[in-house]
């Protein structure tokens, strides 16, 4: 099947997500000590891209998928895409508001607490593998919000899924 240009997988190798998490962690704390300014517009386009298209258009995606992830000393592990857009999409969401808030309004400080916010949740993610977005987006499939038809695998995530691997 051939990929769109502006697709996201159904299937993320949760590894690569959270290296990917862990480069926005880095690129935050940065931020948040050095007050450079720049460093929220690579968030910001990171985070669209990746929203837009997976790994395909981000440099930090291109890099914990093909350079990191294959050399980490386990195999992948294989989780539902869907969740991860959508975290991906709060991560748009709360680097473009700084880059707004940043360059639009000059509040330095409320920047700095989105990023912190961006902090906390990459940190949960990288670190823990507690994917903030992911229990959001299951919190509102279980109220109905979101169809199951967008994430049949998610539905259950404790069911086995198809092609996934079971790690001990």
């Amino acid at each position: 099947m051939k990929r769109r240009l502006f697709d996201f997988p159904d299937s993320v190798n949760e590894y690569a997500a959270r290296t990917v998490a862990a480069g926005v962690l880095v690129m935050a704390v940065a931020y948040l000590a050095t007050r450079w300014s720049w460093i929220l517009i690579v968030l910001a386009y990171g985070f669209v891209a990746r929203v837009a298209s997976g790994p395909r258009f981000s440099p930090l995606g291109q890099l914990a998928t093909r350079v990191i992830a294959p050399r980490l000393p386990w195999g992948p592990k294989p989780t539902p895409g869907p969740p991860k857009r959508f975290a991906q999409s709060i991560g748009a969401v709360v680097t473009l508001t700084a880059v707004v808030v940043r360059f639009g309004f000059g509040a330095v400080g409320f920047s700095m607490v989105l990023a912190g916010l961006m902090v906390v949740a990459a940190g949960l993610e990288s670190g823990l593998g507690y994917c903030i977005g992911c229990k959001i987006f299951a919190l509102l499939m279980k109220a109905g919000m979101i169809p199951e038809a967008v994430c049949e695998a998610c539905a259950d995530l404790s069911r086995p899924r198809p092609g996934a691997q079971q790690l001990a």
